[in-house]
């Protein structure tokens, strides 16, 4: 069900969470549950793996994650300031010691001059406080390819702060 290289990747976060013994909760938007599948897809991930929050809507974002609306309506859905409220809000709600965020525009539509398709912003957040932000602008490639490389960013994310 997933490449070689995400399986790889997965792997090694679950080992690296393990031996941190750390749990972990994904919040996903344009990637609808794909990084905790991917995690997921490995056996034995259960010890790793606490939950993943699909909040593909700014209600939902809201609502489960806490984002706040006024955060939704400076910055949009697609932003730095969203992708780290929902690490955060993740990790608050969830009450795990890692998480990682993702929302983008995946495509074929949805694009903006501004916010064109194949935007991504990532965040991870551990526990002890560590928060990072990525932008990725994968360019118009084919949601099925946005969806996969914003996965094994995900990941790799991840396993920058469990290392």
């Amino acid at each position: 069900m997933i490449d070689a290289e995400t399986r790889a990747l997965s792997v090694r976060v679950l080992d690296a969470c393990r031996v941190r013994r750390w749990t972990v909760a994904t919040a996903e938007s344009c990637t609808g549950g794909l990084v905790a599948g991917a995690l997921t897809e490995i056996a034995g991930s259960s010890d790793v793996v606490d939950r993943g929050f699909v909040t593909y809507s700014n209600a939902a974002k809201m609502a489960l994650l806490g984002v706040p609306e006024a955060t939704l309506a400076a910055h949009g859905a697609v932003s730095q300031a969203t992708a780290e409220a929902m690490a955060q809000g993740a990790l608050a709600r969830a009450g795990v010691d890692l998480t990682v965020a993702i929302t983008g525009i995946a495509g074929p539509g949805g694009g903006s001059a501004e916010k064109p398709v194949g935007l991504v912003h990532f965040a991870a957040a551990a526990k002890d406080g560590r928060l990072i932000h990525r932008e990725q602008r994968y360019g118009d490639i084919g949601r099925s390819e946005v969806r996969r490389l914003s996965v094994i960013e995900a990941l790799a994310m991840l396993l920058e702060l469990a290392a």
